[in-house]
């Protein structure tokens, strides 16, 4: 009874972080959007939510809210390739939204549950089952079809976008792995990630010349209580972004976070038609958001039995050891 009580609860675990990744991943694109509807420096309000993220945990570590252990810096050099790829991914991201229009933008950055699925065939993990391994497919193949109606080419578009997803993947497989095997928890594992953003970030404001412009007009803008309420909401919500991304793949997996990713992604893009205009459909994007969206129903399935199947194992297991 132990054994099938635990299961249940991992299940619920593992449910609630990546339904509480999705909701959060959704909110940020619209927060974010009425953000740089008003204040268009992208690297600077980067800079704020890493700064807010890593001055909140380290408060909350003093004041001993929270159990997460202090900065230490033979971790912090472990942990730099995970934060070189974050910044890297995120680098590429907004160098790609230059030549590629925002739906392709969405369907390539789609594409990394597959590329999560390569790079974990490489580095020895366990073979996907059929299942798995053909609604990611699926999902990939949808995302490409719903583009199809938008497809205007950009070379260097395109190839930022497509690093990005490596990036991306490598990040989140790096993610996993260090919550494996470092015993890290999400919120250590984020803050981290938040304290060796920070160099970069800043280090790109200036290279940009985003600074000082982007602090004046912060300064300046401060005083609208509808802009600053926007500006506090962004940078609560980064820190909540990244804590239940972190969440959602060290208690599911890197494959999951991309795959809620991706379905966050048909919401947004479906609310977008409706609360953004300005959008034409095409048949092509319906058909492609339906495959696509069949693919992470399918998908969610296979996970489902998949876990049910390994706890229902458990038990005879330990069954068997206690005669």
């Amino acid at each position: 009874m132990e054994i099938r009580a635990d299961a249940e609860t991992g299940s619920y675990s593992s449910l609630f972080a990546a339904v509480a990744y999705g909701f959060a991943s959704m909110a940020m694109v619209f927060i974010n959007k009425a953000v740089l509807m008003q204040y268009a420096y992208s690297m600077t309000l980067l800079t704020l939510q890493q700064l807010a993220t890593s001055l909140l945990i380290h408060v909350g570590r003093k004041l001993e809210y929270t159990k997460a252990r202090g900065l230490d810096m033979t971790t912090a050099k472990r942990l730099l390739p995970l934060s070189i790829f974050y910044n890297a991914n995120v680098a590429f991201a907004l160098a790609s939204l230059k030549g590629v229009n925002i739906p392709m933008y969405i369907a390539i950055k789609r594409l990394t549950p597959l590329a999560v699925l390569i790079a974990g065939y490489f580095s020895g993990k366990a073979k996907p089952t059929a299942q798995v391994s053909l609604s990611v497919i699926l999902i990939a193949a949808g995302v490409l079809i719903a583009a199809l109606g938008d497809f205007s080419f950009d070379l260097f578009g395109y190839s930022m976008a497509f690093v990005s997803v490596f990036f991306q993947t490598m990040y989140l497989v790096l993610v996993e792995k260090s919550g494996a095997e470092d015993g890290l928890s999400s919120l250590e594992i984020m803050f981290y990630n938040s304290f060796l953003s920070l160099p970069f970030f800043m280090f790109l404001i200036i290279a940009t010349g985003e600074f000082p412009n982007s602090l004046s007009l912060l300064l300046a803008k401060s005083y609208s209580f509808s802009f600053f309420m926007i500006l506090v909401l962004s940078l609560v919500m980064g820190i909540v972004l990244n804590f239940t991304m972190f969440l959602c793949t060290i208690v599911n997996s890197a494959l999951t976070t991309t795959i809620v990713g991706v379905l966050k992604g048909v919401v947004s893009t479906t609310l977008g038609f409706f609360l953004l205009g300005g959008v034409q459909v095409h048949a092509l994007n319906v058909s492609g958001l339906v495959i696509n969206t069949a693919g992470g129903v399918w998908y969610s399935l296979a996970k489902y039995q998949q876990k049910r199947s390994k706890a229902v194992k458990l038990v005879p297991d330990e069954e068997a050891h206690s005669k």
